[in-house]
């Protein structure tokens, strides 16, 4: 019943920024929070930012002060504004939704890449 519509990501220098967006689409949302993972080579896939129905925000210490995730008026899309960009920012970010019942939806991942 939910369906996720992730955009944004792609090349920049180190210090630059992007916009990710990710849309939630259902009949019924039961939203408990959404937000992204992020996967690089060789490493585990790591929660970078969350945002609960309520507004919570959840971001992980390597993006702090840097990174900041929103909504729309709506509470269905969320964008993860990301600034002063740094090489070890770069992977493949998943856009997730967790529902009221604990399942996860994941966005299909957009490369990030900042190069130095």
């Amino acid at each position: 019943q939910v369906q996720l519509v992730e955009s944004g990501g792609g090349s920049v220098q180190a210090g630059g920024s992007l916009r990710l967006s990710c849309a939630a689409s259902g009949r019924w949302l039961n939203i408990n929070a959404m937000g992204w993972h992020r996967q690089a080579p060789g490493k585990q896939r790591e929660l970078v930012a969350s945002i609960t129905s309520a507004g919570t925000t959840n971001y992980a210490d390597s993006v702090k002060g840097r990174f900041t995730i929103s909504r729309d008026n709506a509470k269905t899309t969320v964008y993860l504004q990301m600034n002063s960009l740094k090489p070890e920012d770069t992977a493949v970010y998943y856009c997730y939704f967790l529902g009221v019942d604990l399942n996860l939806k994941w966005g299909q991942g957009t490369q990030v890449t900042v190069s130095s």
